[in-house]
């Protein structure tokens, strides 16, 4: 059984290449007439670095699930695509320089993180054993930008060192995931069983309500402080469906909603570059008015190019390199690149690319589901929502559905920080799905035949 998915790997994994490659001269010949410049090394780098990945779980984690490399593959490969593709329309518009190629380096490196994981960490439960040590780290990080940084784009979340810039929070989001994991692990009992039932619901206790209300302030903080809405929603979301998952109690859903609600509002309308977002997010095409009549704090026609670029593409888009995705500026090649997707690919393209994520957040839920352990499960879950909640928030924000954050779109958009972090997301991943195929090998009356093949008899018997 282990032959048999790293084999259908390694046939996905040739077919993201073979999209991916056939995509990028696609672009080339639409903009140039030719195969872009750097066409061959793009394909050689892209073929060695999901090759070298798939030995490596071949190697460390060949029962892991066979869908998860191939798709964090492809893309990433789309991603280098969109990027290559920008370049030659920024640096011909704008004169500015091409980004390429340090996405490409970036790519790399998370998936040297990708191979180093799995050989260091042979199990995921190591990840159990420090828990507030791997906390601390990571509020440390979370709250470095506020004091060590200056704004960029309207927010602080940036680490500057020398001409290299860190976002904090891309890694910060998994290691809160591994301390989210492994407490409530140790108290899901206590934070299941007790509470006072009060207008038919059961509220928890408050030392049992105690580090929700810290991640609240947390939240609050980085918000305040940071003005980074995207990473204080993402970590106050994962923390409320982890406690769900972990204890199966809706008030500890109506508990969080209700605290995230009055926080946003709070901060929402005091916070300057917070309520600005808000405003432009209710009025985006208020930017075209007279200055003496727009809302306070709509300072970009962003929001409103995104709308533009989406209403052009229509069902099937102009094609790769025939649209003017550029005009969204600098935060085409971030938030905003699925515009490009959207202009260019058209509504398919787009509906394309959310079911990518889509699947792989879905692999991500079914290995919680198989995984025998509750620190695998709830590990795998909370990644997996992590994912879900940074593809919300940023295709929500461009396509108008809630606020601008910021957060760059995973895997597509530029940011070798959030390049790096999601591949390590996806090693993770891998590990629990591998842990738990082996686990269920290991069970009494299991066959030779497989993790699989063990399911499809208990669910026969059921």
């Amino acid at each position: 059984m282990s032959a048999g998915r790293r084999r259908i790997e390694l046939v996905l994994l040739v077919l993201a290449v073979a999209l991916a490659a056939g995509g990028h001269a696609g672009a080339g010949l639409a903009l140039e007439g030719r195969l872009p410049s750097g066409y061959l090394p793009y394909v050689l780098g892209l073929s060695t670095l999901v090759f070298l990945a798939h030995l490596a779980v071949r190697r460390f984690a060949r029962y892991a699930d066979p869908l998860l490399l191939p798709l964090a593959a492809l893309l990433s490969g789309l991603g280098l695509l969109l990027l290559s593709r920008l370049d030659h329309s920024y640096v011909r518009e704008y004169g500015g320089e091409e980004v390429a190629a340090g996405q490409a380096l970036w790519s790399a490196v998370g998936a040297v993180g990708l191979v180093l994981l799995l050989a260091v960490v042979r199990h995921h439960r190591v990840l159990q054993r420090y828990p507030y040590l791997g906390m601390s780290v990571a509020l440390v990080l979370l709250m470095a930008p506020a004091f060590f940084s200056g704004d960029r784009y309207g927010a602080k979340r940036w680490i500057f060192v020398g001409p290299l810039s860190l976002q904090p929070g891309e890694f910060v989001k998994i290691m809160i995931v591994i301390f989210f994991a492994a407490y409530l692990t140790a108290n899901r009992d206590a934070l299941a069983l007790a509470g006072h039932r009060a207008f038919g619901v059961t509220l928890p206790r408050g030392r049992n309500a105690g580090p929700v209300v810290v991640v609240w302030v947390l939240s609050l903080l980085v918000l305040v402080f940071e003005r980074d809405l995207g990473t204080s929603l993402i970590f106050f979301g994962v923390f409320v469906a982890m406690l769900y998952m972990a204890t199966h109690r809706t008030s500890w859903v109506l508990f969080g909603v209700a605290m995230a609600a009055v926080g946003a509002f709070v901060v929402g309308s005091l916070e300057p570059h917070v309520k600005g977002r808000v405003t432009a997010w209710l009025n985006p095409l208020a930017i075209y008015l007279p200055p003496d009549e727009r809302p306070a704090g709509i300072v970009s026609d962003q929001p409103a190019q995104a709308l533009f670029s989406f209403a052009t593409g229509g069902l099937t888009g102009t094609g790769l390199g025939e649209g003017q995705p550029w005009l969204i500026r600098f935060a085409g090649r971030s938030d905003f690149i699925l515009t490009t997707v959207g202009e260019e690919l058209g509504l398919l393209g787009v509906t394309l690319v959310l079911l990518l994520y889509a699947l792989l957040v879905e692999r991500g839920l079914r290995t919680a589901l198989v995984a025998r352990d509750p620190f695998g499960k709830l590990l795998a879950f909370g990644l997996s929502v992590t994912l879900a909640l940074q593809v919300f928030v940023v295709v929500g924000g461009v396509t108008g559905l809630v606020p601008l954050t910021g957060k760059a779109l995973p895997f597509l958009a530029q940011g070798g920080s959030s390049a790096v972090a999601n591949w390590l997301l996806v090693a993770l991943l891998i590990r629990v799905s591998n842990s738990a195929a082996e686990a269920a090998l290991r069970r009494p009356g299991t066959s030779r035949a497989g993790p699989d093949a063990a399911e499809t008899r208990g669910t026969e018997k059921g």
